[in-house]
């Protein structure tokens, strides 16, 4: 394995992360970034721009002067603008790109080959790790809603405009045969129980010089000089332990029979 270069980094290349919340989106993005030529984004934003400049086509001041070429120019260097700054020369932006509407827009204007590491976790361990967070957390943003029971909190995340909703929707349409080429899956467990064996793997995927990990001693995720600000969604919502180990979630036990039955059959 090869530390990073010292070649200029000014034309990134620009790949995706996708997973559901609580599914190890943080720590991969902590042991990525001590490859100082990648850089794992947080949650982006870059997506709801780009959704945001497409609807503007939708407006009666676009319709009026539908100029389509210029507002495409513009679409087409999002990415490139808005990670102009950062020292990087691969970024790994984290959203869920694989919609039908976000792939629409990658396709057209990325201008670049689509490539997406996902990671997949159980749902009801994902469930479980939320209840976790939130009996323990009191500034937990399902706290802050008026929801009393565990069964409302849950299914707030899993309503469309929750938490999980979007990138679940993204997974699921990444397995149609069409798009399958363009991502590298792993689950959370081979995340956590084979981490070395799957980070080089990834490094595979992507194309990219392979870099020395240390797998044993992880720092809190950081990534362009910031951090995530947690006062935000709620204490401990990104904090990582420093070493890598799954730990069983006796939280399991506390999911409703009615979410189960609703919801446990959706798998990978």
């Amino acid at each position: 394995m090869t530390n990073p270069s010292s070649e200029p980094r000014a034309n990134k290349k620009i790949f995706f992360l996708l997973a559901l919340p609580r599914s190890g989106n943080t720590l991969f993005g902590s042991i990525m970034n001590q490859n100082p030529d990648i850089g794992v984004t947080a949650n982006s934003i870059t997506l709801e721009i780009m959704k945001d400049l497409f609807l503007l086509k939708q407006t009666d001041v676009f319709q009026n002067y539908p100029d389509h070429n210029s507002l495409d120019n513009v679409m087409d260097t999002v990415y490139s603008s808005y990670y102009k700054d950062w020292n990087h020369r691969y970024i790994i932006d984290r959203g869920p790109v694989m919609t039908p509407g976000n792939l629409m827009l990658m396709q057209k204007h990325l201008n670049q080959p689509i490539k997406c590491i996902i990671i997949w976790r159980d749902l009801m361990d994902v469930l479980a790790s939320y209840i976790k967070w939130f009996e323990n957390e009191p500034t937990a943003f399902p706290n802050k809603y008026g929801h009393t029971t565990i069964e409302q909190k849950l299914r707030m995340l899993m309503n469309k405009e929750g938490a999980i909703a979007k990138d679940l929707t993204a997974v699921q349409n990444a397995l149609r045969p069409e798009h399958k080429h363009m991502c590298h899956f792993l689950t959370y467990d081979q995340l956590v129980g084979d981490t070395e064996n799957q980070i080089n793997k990834i490094y595979d995927f992507l194309e990219i010089p392979k870099f020395t990990h240390d797998f044993q001693t992880l720092t809190q995720f950081q990534v362009n000089g910031m951090g995530y600000d947690d006062t935000i969604v709620g204490n401990k919502m990104h904090t990582i332990k420093t070493k890598i180990r799954k730990e069983e979630n006796p939280y399991k036990n506390m999911i409703p029979e009615s979410i189960i039955k609703e919801y446990g059959h959706i798998v990978l």
